[in-house]
């Protein structure tokens, strides 16, 4: 299959822009952005050698995954914290099209996706997608966003030290194009949602009721603190919000969290 958008997404504006081979889909982006492209437009890579994942972490290429990148103007005036929560927006979007792409088996049993805070979707409590947001400021312009979203479609990377998986390996037949499509539609359906921050309430809702680990076990280590409680929610700003066992709360922007079992193995 070729890779194309769907019609709501050229509809809203969005552009498409497919490479055989690409080190990184969201430098390709940013590197477009630097060069005057306005967006939004989809970067997308059959395949990609140099991915990146959080804190700096590669991600593993494995021939038939999705790779795509997303770079997304940022409106005058938004403020970075704003920005920051189209982390769940992403997450939202490609729930929705993973449902939609994979839809219930013959018997009826709909797939366990479940968005991992901040920016995971897992299957089955593995993790199948991460999503990455990089933010630049260019010169004459100001900010830009590159939403750069990997997902183990055919094979998920081995020897990590948490759980993986893809949707090959989970029975689904699915393929990149074919889910990159009803991506970019659940993109818009989703963007639409958040309307540049002012409905990040309504994602906030949705984000949580796809989310893995709620009011269970979890462990936060952030900076030099090592926290350890129950996952209550995420606030207002998308941090997430751990209720200690003294009743207190604590709000954490970002580190290393572990949920459920993984949390008292951490």
């Amino acid at each position: 299959m070729t890779f194309v958008l769907d019609p709501a997404a050229t509809a809203a504006g969005y552009r498409l822009e497919v490479h055989d081979s690409l080190g990184s889909t969201s430098t390709q982006a940013l590197e477009r952005a630097r060069a005057g492209e306005p967006g939004p437009l989809w970067v997308v890579a059959r395949e990609q050698t140099g991915g990146r994942g959080r804190r700096g972490k590669g991600w593993s290429w494995i021939p038939g995954n999705h790779a795509a990148s997303l770079l997304w103007p940022v409106p005058a005036g938004l403020a970075p914290d704003r920005v920051a929560t189209l982390g769940f927006v992403a997450g939202l979007a490609v729930e929705r099209a993973l449902r939609r792409a994979c839809g219930p088996g013959a018997d009826g049993t709909i797939p366990d996706f479940r968005l991992k805070w901040p920016n995971d979707v897992l299957l089955g409590g593995a993790k199948l997608c991460g999503i990455l947001l990089e933010l630049e400021t260019l010169p004459g312009r100001g900010p830009v966003v590159a939403v750069g979203i990997g997902i183990n479609v055919s094979g998920a990377p081995q020897g990590l030290p948490y759980a993986t998986t893809s949707l090959a390996e989970a029975g689904f037949a699915v393929d990149a194009p074919g889910l990159f499509r009803l991506l970019s539609a659940a993109w818009v359906e989703a963007e639409r949602q958040w309307d540049e921050g002012r409905g990040f309430a309504r994602i906030r809702d949705a984000w949580l009721a796809a989310a893995a680990g709620l009011d269970g076990p979890v462990r936060a280590r952030t900076g030099a603190r090592d926290l350890s409680g129950t996952f209550e929610t995420i606030d207002e700003g998308g941090r997430l919000v751990v209720r200690l066992a003294d009743g207190g709360r604590v709000a954490v922007s970002a580190g290393e969290v572990h949920f459920g079992a993984a949390a008292s193995a951490a």
